[in-house]
């Protein structure tokens, strides 16, 4: 390290506690609520309004089909949306809203949170319902033009791969295996044996 990154080092170290003192406040409850935005599986965090499937089809048009096709088919490297049923035990699966994801609430929270591309949290809550919808529909989730999804049956929408996701266990089922070791007849030394630059693995 050069002499001018040490004393750098050491000048940050000393003034850093000057500059922390006094600097900042707790933020307020609307400046938290600004940034909760997430939705959970059981639709905690959803707010309300409303949107149908052909409202978002246009929407869809506009926004979205760009990149992910007129029928949520992609484009060129852009995902899908809709498709791929069945292809999960598949080489190549094609994960999309219909195939593989387990929960609407995803659907709508990441449209909310990162849709359009490069115009991300634009779009109202009743827009995100209505493209959440039209989605769903690409999916034959529903079939019906006319549906509205909405807060208040929002969660009787399920997914068909959601039965297929199960809780992480590996608390139960891998930690003990890999917290209990045998610790008996131990070496008493460490020594290497063998480098990589034998195996020829390293480039010049």
């Amino acid at each position: 390290m050069s002499k001018f990154l040490n004393v750098s080092l050491v000048i940050y170290l000393l003034a850093a506690p000057a500059f922390a003192d006094g600097i900042g406040r707790a933020a307020t409850p609307d400046e938290i609520a600004a940034w909760n935005i997430d939705i959970r599986p059981d639709g905690l965090g959803l707010p309300n309004g409303s949107g149908t499937v052909a409202e978002g089809e246009g929407i869809f048009e506009d926004q979205c089909a760009a990149c992910h096709g007129d029928f949520g088919e992609g484009v060129d490297r852009w995902p899908a949306l809709a498709g791929g049923f069945d292809t999960l035990t598949s080489d190549r699966p094609l994960k999309t809203v219909g195939s593989f994801w387990p929960y609407l609430s995803t659907v709508w929270d990441y449209v909310n949170r990162a849709m359009p591309f490069g115009d991300a949290q634009s779009l109202s809550a009743d827009e995100v319902y209505a493209l959440t919808a039209y989605i769903i529909y690409l999916n034959e989730i529903v079939d019906d033009g006319d549906f509205e999804l909405s807060k208040a049956n929002f969660l009787n929408v399920p997914l068909g791969n959601e039965g297929n996701f199960h809780p992480d266990d590996r608390d139960t089922t891998e930690y003990p295996i890999f917290t209990d070791a045998c610790m008996t007849d131990c070496k008493s030394s460490v020594e290497i044996i063998k480098h990589a630059s034998g195996k020829d693995v390293t480039p010049e």
